[in-house]
């Protein structure tokens, strides 16, 4: 790792570079990650995005979102374990919510398990909870754990 990272719009065929760290980044004790089927249907729909950091020719994080109207979607966000705290899941929250407003966003939303660590981040770029599914996300350590749906306007203030 070099410590610098760029981002690139992904295509079907960076399709095993977004699953490398999907496979690094997400718990599968949790569920959340997604199958290489699942991320194909993106890559074919006009209105999703699927970007990547990469440090140099190794994938280093992503994120895929979609729009909907005014309205656009933080549908998955992943960063490496080894690369976590160095601003590349910052970087991928600005590029998407960058992307959506050229796409004529007006609100963002995500949602997350209740006790995702990345609350902070959201929290950073702006998001704050605008509503919770009970017992939502059941994971294959047994447990079971709400949802938490977040919102940000074009006009939310983003902390540093």
């Amino acid at each position: 790792m070099t410590g610098d990272f760029r981002l690139a719009p992904a295509r079907v065929g960076d399709l095993a570079a977004v699953m490398r760290v999907m496979e690094a980044a997400f718990d599968p004790a949790y569920g959340e990650a997604w199958s290489r089927a699942q991320l194909l249907t993106l890559f074919a729909l006009p209105s999703a995005r699927v970007c990547l950091a990469w440090d140099g020719a190794e994938p280093c994080g992503f994120s895929a979102a979609r729009m909907a109207g005014p309205e656009s979607e933080l549908l998955l966000i992943a960063v490496d374990p080894e690369w976590r705290g160095r601003g590349v899941g910052k970087a991928l929250m600005a590029d998407w919510q960058g992307w959506a407003s050229a796409e004529g966003a007006e609100e963002y939303f995500l949602e997350m398990r209740a006790d995702n660590d990345a609350v902070h981040l959201y929290e950073r770029s702006g998001f704050s909870e605008c509503g919770r599914r009970k017992d939502y996300y059941r994971g294959g350590d047994g447990a079971i754990r709400d949802a938490i749906t977040m919102r940000r306007t074009s006009r939310t203030a983003i902390t540093r």
